[in-house]
């Protein structure tokens, strides 16, 4: 027979600490594998959210505007248009000021 010196278990027997050094990183791989999963489930339930928050009914863009970005303040709601116009609304939906490009 032919002697095979690449055993692991002789080399665990011969050095004591390789086991310690394999559950440990048998445990980080897990955790990192755990932490992964995490990060894609959050991603993937934030984009499932929609990008720009509906309008509420009571305002009402110029004709041929449409909202590009909206922002709501707890008096105003500002709606800036594709052509880069900004819409300041009450909350009752009355055009309070419009500032053009």
């Amino acid at each position: 027979m032919r002697d095979d010196d690449t055993d692991w278990k002789d080399a665990a027997k011969a050095v004591p600490e390789l086991r310690w050094l394999k559950t440990l990183v048998t445990g980080l791989t897990l955790v990192m594998g755990l932490g992964m999963i995490a990060v894609v489930a959050m991603l993937w339930m934030r984009l499932q959210e929609p990008s720009l928050p509906a309008l509420p009914e009571t305002i009402a863009l110029p004709d041929g505007a449409t909202a590009d970005a909206v922002t709501f303040a707890r008096d105003w709601i500002v709606v800036v248009t594709d052509a880069g116009e900004v819409l300041l609304f009450d909350r009752d939906g009355a055009l309070r000021d419009r500032v053009r490009p």
